[in-house]
């Protein structure tokens, strides 16, 4: 019989008997998972299913059908005898050899004695005897003849496993088998069987953790066959291999400059750079360093192609051009979408894109875990970057010219990241450069070799003869450096210093109104800053009633907050629904499925904010989205309440937009006082600029003496806080509240010093 050896390496169970110390077998347990572990049973599962026997799940006991065929065949003799076991086999299993009968029939006999060891009388040891013959015919027949063979015949089989199927197992190992049991729920169960695992051993491996849910070896079968079927989709391979990396000196300019032909001397390979270099050694010398590069590349016949900031989304003329259709799953998708790769001059270097094509998207598919229909739309993007670059990166290449993509400013999206792993795969060097260390790029990939240096400079360009070359003199790069200390985490802000925000309302007692009215938001509890995003702590509130019925002194606590910069509206409404609006017309252009489109918005030319700062014009459409996807206003996405919601926000008053331009996120907010003394509820487009300006940052209080649900009729849900300060008093008409702004108005000071006058 043949003796359990343990591993040295796991290299060692694909090893050939002869290769092995003492010509030694391996029966191993598996109960726990590593990304090391499951490529050995992924390799293990190939190997069994070629040479040996796959077993998914439970080995069930013989049925009445197994058992009468025995019977028929070999009667109901037993002896307890190792000549006799000997002898049934040849019987039972003519194809074996008498050297693997041998060692079979001693494996079984040494089995069964210990279970008469252990108190097992000869009724109990034949049933076992006739299990282990049935299993032997019905599950494993196929390896009968292969035991103890140079290349030993693999069994991988998922536990947990019955007290006899286990000792079976243990019996062909034992007669030249190679056994894995997989145990997906763990170990313990096992150790029920065999306490001092005498019969297998425990593979460990570094990193070993509970196995993922649903782990099984379908699953391993499953994704073998998808591997198979995606392999099938390459067709003929190139006959050129990228050799990345592996030749350059690590001064990564210099390395690009390199000429082709000089990089490597294997015909069979290309070689390219792939690298980011993150932050700056010299803010002095980098911009010019970067101009002298380029320089030398358009000098040497190379011209780079460069992206700054990031590499523009697909147009929908670039996107309706790859043609594409409905797809089962993944494998026809990526084989009917790589037939939009196209290079008829050059037969090779369409394979390598084909190849580049289906090993990124095969990588992104198993690592990202996406629906079909969100790779499709990764990969659409990948083949509309490709045709609009192609020509000017790879334009009339031949083995061994490489190209140049330079991106200033690292990767913001997964689609980027993608297109830049798809680039470092042909024969094109790959630069990445982000010198604004405040600025993460996204991009990981193994083959991406790193720089990195510790001062950090704000690169909007790269620096090119073609385009107006900027750089900086020492005394400006120290006033940088002066204003990230002053300015970074210090509760100090520079002016307009963000230019992101998120409104947070604030719960509050009436009382505190006007406490907080007039003071910068950021001394306002709960004010913070968060990667560049300003959480603004901001009122907005509803105030019912008059305080003791008093009406004189009401008035007067309304003007107390008319500061500058508040927008008064005392005689509703504020937007007139029946006001020309030449947004109207276009809403349903400007928003589809729910998405605000912006560069459509921007370009139309009845588009009113175009004068505005190009990051104020940002602000307010980021903030109508949010408004659309909060679903705020009642009748959005049920009877065309946001359509209303667009033309009303693109057609806002002048002095309310040049409120929200003026407006510094961590300064004084702007406010709307709302006064409305009426009966009548207040219209869908007051309700929807009200919420608007709620996002945007505004304070907001409405004043309603009646007490009425004037408001919030059009509200969804309760956004705002309630005030109930006094008795409902009607029909009131609001007074002129001017003329008691922040700069009339008598300070403390004031009165003391007056005094002495």
């Amino acid at each position: 019989m043949f003796e359990h050896k343990k591993i040295q390496s796991l290299d060692d169970f694909f090893q050939k008997l002869g290769s092995r110390p003492g010509r030694g077998v391996y029966f191993y347990r598996i109960g726990g998972y590593s990304e090391e572990g499951g490529r050995v049973i992924h390799r293990d599962y190939q190997a069994a299913a070629r040479a040996g026997v796959v077993l998914e799940g439970k080995i069930p006991n013989p049925d009445e059908k197994n058992l009468a065929y025995y019977q028929e065949i070999m009667g109901q003799e037993f002896r307890f005898e190792e000549a006799f076991m000997q002898a049934s086999l040849a019987k039972w299993l003519p194809r074996m050899n008498d050297f693997q009968r041998q060692n079979v029939a001693a494996a079984m006999y040494a089995t069964l004695s210990g279970l008469r060891r252990a108190g097992k009388n000869e009724n109990m040891l034949k049933n076992a005897y006739i299990k282990f013959m049935c299993w032997l015919y019905y599950k494993f027949e196929r390896i009968a003849n292969r035991l103890g063979e140079e290349d030993a015949p693999k069994i991988l089989c998922q536990g947990p496993v019955s007290q006899y199927a286990l000792l079976l197992l243990s019996v062909l190992s034992r007669a030249g088998c190679d056994i894995v049991l997989l145990l997906p729920s763990g170990d313990g169960e096992y150790l029920k069987l065999d306490p001092a695992s005498e019969l297998s051993d425990e593979l460990k491996l570094p990193g070993m953790a509970g196995f993922p849910e649903g782990y099984s070896l379908k699953k391993v079968r499953e994704e073998i066959m998808r591997e198979m079927q995606m392999e099938r989709l390459y067709g003929q391979r190139p006959q050129i291999a990228a050799c990345t990396n592996a030749w350059i000196s690590g001064k990564i300019l210099k390395d690009i400059q390199t000429p082709p032909a000089a990089r490597g001397e294997d015909s069979r390979f290309f070689y390219n750079c792939y690298c980011r270099v993150s932050g700056v050694e010299d803010k002095l010398t980098y911009l010019n360093q970067l101009y002298q590069f380029q320089l030398e590349l358009k000098n040497s016949g190379r011209n780079p192609v460069i992206v700054n900031g990031s590499v523009p989304p697909p147009s929908m003329e670039e996107i309706s051009g790859v043609r594409r259709k409905n797809y089962a799953d993944l494998p026809q998708m990526l084989l009917d979408l790589s037939q939009n790769i196209s290079c008829p001059a050059n037969a090779e270097l369409q394979r390598l894109m084909a190849q580049a094509f289906l090993d990124v998207m095969r990588a992104e598919a198993k690592a990202s875990g996406e629906n079909l229909n969100q790779l499709m739309n990764k990969a659409v993007y990948l083949l509309c970057w490709l045709k609009r670059y192609q020509g000017a990166l790879l334009g009339g290449w031949k083995a061994p010219d490489v190209g140049c993509f330079i991106h200033m400013g690292g990767c913001a999206d997964g689609k980027e990241a993608l297109f830049l792993k798809f680039l470092a795969r042909l024969p094109a060097d790959v630069l990445i450069l982000a010198p604004d260390l405040g600025r993460k790029c996204c991009l990981k990939d193994d083959l991406l070799y790193e720089i990195h240096y510790e001062q950090t400079l704000a690169v909007q360009e790269f620096p090119r003869e073609d385009a107006g070359v900027h750089m900086g003199t020492a005394a400006y790069h120290a006033e940088r450096e002066l204003d990230s200390l002053m300015y970074q985490d210090s509760g100090v802000y520079r002016e307009r210093q963000y230019e992101k925000a998120n409104a947070v309302v604030l719960r509050t007692m009436y009382e505190e109104i006007k406490l907080l009215w007039d003071e910068e938001v950021k001394y306002r509890p709960n004010f913070s800053v968060v990667e560049g995003t300003v959480n603004i702590p901001v009122i907005f509130a509803k105030v019912s009633g008059v305080k003791d019925g008093q009406v004189s002194a009401y008035w007067q606590s309304i003007r107390e907050l008319v500061t500058e910069d508040a927008y008064v509206v005392k005689n509703p409404p504020l937007i007139d629904a029946f006001a020309e609006n030449p947004m109207k017309a276009h809403a349903a252009e400007f928003l589809r499925n729910g998405k605000i489109q912006k560069s459509k918005i921007k370009s139309h030319p009845k588009y009113p904010y175009g004068y505005l700062r190009e990051e104020s014009q940002d602000y307010i459409l980021e903030k109508l989205q949010t408004l659309i996807n909060r679903k705020a206003i009642r009748g959005m996405f049920e009877n065309g309440a946001e359509y209303t919601a667009v033309s009303v926000i693109l057609n806002l008053p002048v002095e309310l937009v040049r409120m929200i331009q003026k407006f510094d996120f961590t300064k004084k907010n702007p406010k709307l006082l709302y006064i409305h003394t009426g009966e009548t509820v207040i219209s869908l487009e007051d309700s929807i600029v009200t919420v608007f300006l709620n996002l945007i940052g505004f304070d907001i209080v409405f004043f309603i003496p009646t007490g009425y649900e004037t408001i919030e009729r059009h509200f969804n849900g309760k956004i705002m806080e309630e005030h109930q300060i006094g008795e409902y008093v009607y029909d009131l008409r609001a007074p002129n509240l001017e003329g008691f702004s922040a700069k009339t108005r008598t300070k403390w000071m004031d009165k003391i010093f007056k005094r002495g006058r």
